[in-house]
């Protein structure tokens, strides 16, 4: 398993969250998530505008293997979608923590129910159990 960047927020289901310098917030999926899909084949992203409650189902990510909803962390509206992944969805396997983000959102609450980069560790280490 690959180092879990610092500068991040993460659920328990396996999403990433990372605040950019602008206010907005870039989502993407896990290494662990990737890694238990598998070969990534599609990427179904939200449009641009959709607006999205914190849990909810905001984009979809297929393998060879299964399909797996990518739920939002925080509420908010959808500015911007990784369009490189409908070419490209094993960016998310090659590299889910830089050019397979999936999502970015203008939030419209806060992230207080976020796990640092030390307790999703901890999550990931009783799965390893």
């Amino acid at each position: 398993m690959s180092e879990l960047p610092g500068d991040l927020m993460y659920t328990s289901e396996h999403e990433w969250l990372r605040r950019e310098d602008d206010g907005s917030v870039t989502i993407g999926i896990t290494d662990h998530a990737q890694a238990a899909l598998g070969d990534l084949v599609y990427v179904e992203l939200p449009e641009i505008g959709q607006v999205v409650e914190t849990g909810g189902d905001m984009a979809v990510v297929e393998s060879v293997k299964a399909a797996s909803d990518v739920y939002a962390p925080v509420a908010g509206e959808v500015t911007a979608v990784n369009e490189a992944l409908a070419d490209d969805p094993e960016k998310i396997n090659n590299d889910p923590y830089g050019d397979g983000w999936i999502v970015r959102l203008a939030p419209s609450d806060d992230d207080g129910g976020l796990l640092s980069p030390e307790d999703y560790q901890a999550i990931l280490d009783e799965l390893d159990n």
